[in-house]
């Protein structure tokens, strides 16, 4: 922990540019006019009670860590190790700042979510909040997420639009079966061409059905849905695409 006065505080905080994550350090708030109110606190709220209280021996990867909100909270629920990871260099500069003045131990680097390889481990926790929606090829992302960190559970969180509900749909359909794709329970994403909410980084949201549906294609069985765009899921074994085809094979869970 770094001992600051507030006016030190806050001109760091200033000195660091805008904020994203409303962190309260020392009394400070980082981005106290957020046009999401306090958040990501109020988001977390939602859904801390799906987390155990207790981490302790547990490793935990962040993915798209910002600030460093989530890492911090895995870390005072005694993570052994917390390592989160951001595109942003700018982002891990207020997630090191806020890790010091905080007196937490947490780990920051810069990599994107399409090299999680390079890591080279496996995590017990794996947060990939608010990052999805963010992604020109999010499947991708969480295929990655499956093959190289995820070791049990991956807390997982996006943006959502249309439909909130869900149905049983058969595991295949004719050619010439065309009405499926009108019912807006159906898994769908929505592709944003140019900005949505003044964010070019914003390109595809799915709805709640969509959502369910990559987790479990992409080997994460969601077992908990505690907060409306948030799910808790177990990292299942599935069966390897078939190397170097063009149209690869769909994986299926194993048997």
């Amino acid at each position: 922990m770094i001992a600051l006065t507030t006016e030190q505080i806050e001109q760091r905080i200033s000195q660091l540019g805008e904020w994203f994550h409303n962190l309260d350090l020392k009394g400070v708030r980082t981005a106290p006019h957020h046009f999401l109110g306090d958040y990501p606190a109020v988001k977390w709220r939602g859904f801390e009670h799906a987390i155990p209280r207790d981490l302790s021996g547990k490793s935990v990867l962040d993915i798209g860590c910002n600030a460093g909100f989530y890492s911090m909270e895995m870390k005072k629920r005694g993570a052994r190790r917390v390592l989160g990871i951001d595109s942003d260099n700018d982002y891990l500069e207020q997630a090191r700042f806020a890790a010091e003045v905080s007196g937490l131990d947490i780990e920051v680097r810069q990599c994107s979510v399409y090299d999680v390889g390079k890591l080279g481990e496996r995590f017990d926790l794996v947060l990939f909040m608010g990052v999805l929606y963010h992604l020109r090829h999010p499947l991708l992302a969480l295929d990655l997420l499956h093959e190289h960190v995820v070791g049990d559970t991956l807390v997982f969180q996006s943006l959502m639009r249309g439909s909130s509900e869900t149905a049983a749909f058969e595991r295949d359909y004719p050619f010439t079966e065309t009405q499926i794709f009108e019912d807006p329970r159906f898994p769908r994403m929505y592709f944003i061409e140019h900005d949505y909410s003044h964010d070019c980084t914003n390109w595809w949201i799915p709805n709640l059905a969509c959502a369910e549906a990559m987790l479990r294609s992409a080997g994460f069985e969601p077992v908990d849905h505690p907060e409306a765009e948030v799910f808790i899921c177990k990292r299942v074994e599935i069966r390897p695409m078939e190397p170097n085809a063009v149209y690869p094979a769909r994986r299926r869970n194993a048997e």
